[in-house]
């Protein structure tokens, strides 16, 4: 696959549509005008790469929409070498904007399929998170917590206690809650047992499945 001029320019006009939507960070929208989204879908659907919709991938998952992958790694509030959990690797495109605007980036995914070909692909475009695992992410990654923020990119029928229990103080949980539409959710853990819950707006995911495939 290439990437050409017509898709970066592209690119820079997703970028706009994911602003005026409400997307502000400017390393979020960076990472959008960088990655060439369209390696991350079937050629057949290379045509549409650059719309700000969601669209179907291997094992009956979908790449997140533009504004959803950029407004849910704006509300981690990401610094420079944050440590980052990502349940749901997916295609890898939300795993590479977060590598893009600087977090350390272990992810999960529980489609073996998927998996395998998410890490050779994210490796060859230059992408190396710290971890990619095969594995359940309602349980998280217990070995290398506590994180900064943990993103979660499939609807969760409710909040895995293991996720929340994995948080430093002060980090971050992006999730959407719900069964056929989610609530956008963000809690920020204040102490050991003190948590804050706020909530975004409505929106559709695929559901986040336990154990793995």
């Amino acid at each position: 696959m290439k990437d050409t001029t017509r898709h970066q320019g592209k690119r820079r006009l997703l970028a706009q549509v994911v602003e005026k939507k409400g997307v502000s960070n400017t390393a979020v929208l960076d990472a959008i005008r960088k990655i060439p989204r369209h390696f991350f879908m079937d050629s057949s659907f290379e045509d549409h790469a650059y719309q700000d919709k969601a669209f179907p991938i291997a094992a009956d998952q979908t790449i997140s929409q533009p504004f959803t992958v950029g407004f849910q790694t704006e509300l981690l509030e990401i610094k420079k070498g944050d440590k980052i959990l990502e349940i749901g690797t997916g295609s890898g495109y939300q795993t590479a904007v977060l590598c893009e605007v600087g977090a350390k980036v272990y992810s999960i995914e529980r489609q073996q399929a998927l998996f395998r070909k998410t890490k050779n692909f994210l490796s060859k475009l230059g992408y190396r998170p710290k971890r990619l695992t095969f594995g359940d992410g309602y349980l998280g990654m217990p070995e290398f917590a506590p994180f900064d923020g943990i993103i979660v990119t499939a609807g969760a029928p409710f909040i895995p206690k293991p996720l929340l229990a994995q948080l430093k103080i002060g980090g971050k949980l992006i999730i959407p809650v719900g069964d056929e539409i989610q609530t956008m959710t963000r809690i920020i853990r204040k102490s050991q047992t003190e948590f804050e819950k706020k909530e975004y707006g409505e929106f559709r995911f695929v559901p986040l499945l336990e154990d793995k495939n």
